[in-house]
């Protein structure tokens, strides 16, 4: 992937998105790192400084001007773009009747409407070979308790991913979605620890380790090397078993179970 191919990542910053970034500079993409915090943005180049051939644009995604300065960055830098990366999320999480208007508007526009509108600004410039991975969650496939307007906005990415493929796939262009479980980072370490977030995904994973961010880095770069150029329309679960199996830990599952409503 070292012929001078670059990639958009947003919510470029930390976690997810700053793995992603170091990923695509250890296989020789040029990178265009975007999001909110300039200072955090500096830090990124700062750190791959040397060994990533990177630019950073901080902008919010969800303004109304955010893609078209993003892709012109992307131009006005390195004179093409090859791939695009949607990682930036908003992790507002609350049951239906709770969600306000606001958060709702927050988590559509961050998680949905901004990567929709990225896409149009970008698909113009793209060509053979390029690809879009949106970065989704396993709670947009099969929905979650408390998932509210996260579940919601994260499914929609796989209709928008489902819709490009068979609009764009003839050009060459690719589309998927890669669907972590829950991974540590910023937006959920406040719950890490918390039991019922254990009992909910620790303990229903039957994989022996917690994934990272450099497991979701690691299958995004792949989807868009020469290497993953036939996966094309598909949503990729990175959750180590947890959609699709009905695994408990053994304590779980032996444990004696009290009846709803008896004391």
């Amino acid at each position: 992937m070292s012929d001078g191919q670059v990639a958009i990542v947003t919510g470029a910053a930390g976690g997810i998105g700053e793995a992603i970034c170091r990923r695509f500079g250890a296989a020789g993409v040029r990178v265009v790192a975007t999001g909110r915090s300039a200072d955090k943005l500096a830090k990124l180049r700062a750190d791959l400084e040397g060994g990533t051939e990177l630019t950073t644009i901080a902008v919010d995604i969800t303004a109304e001007e955010a893609p078209r300065r993003v892709v012109d960055h992307a131009l006005a830098t390195y004179g093409r773009l090859d791939h695009l990366v949607s990682n930036a999320a908003a992790g507002v999480w609350g049951l239906v009747h709770e969600t306000s208007d606001a958060m709702l508007d927050e988590v559509l526009n961050t998680s949905l409407r901004a990567p929709f509108r990225l896409c149009r600004e970008a698909l113009p410039h793209l060509s053979q070979g390029s690809s879009i991975v949106h970065v989704g969650s396993t709670y947009g496939i099969i929905g979650g308790y408390d998932g509210g307007a996260y579940s919601a906005a994260k499914a929609g990415l796989i209709g928008l991913m489902r819709t490009m493929a068979a609009q764009y796939g003839h050009k060459g262009i690719r589309s998927n979605v890669v669907a972590p479980g829950v991974i540590r980072t910023a937006m959920t370490d406040a719950y890490w620890d918390h039991p019922g977030f254990q009992r909910m995904n620790q303990e229903m994973t039957p994989y022996h380790r917690e994934g990272t961010p450099e497991d979701i880095a690691n299958v995004v770069v792949f989807i868009c090397s020469p290497e993953g150029s036939y996966i094309h329309g598909q949503t990729i679960s990175l959750d180590g078993g947890w959609s699709t199996t009905k695994y408990l830990v053994p304590e779980a599952l032996n444990a004696e179970r009290v009846p709803p409503g008896s004391s």
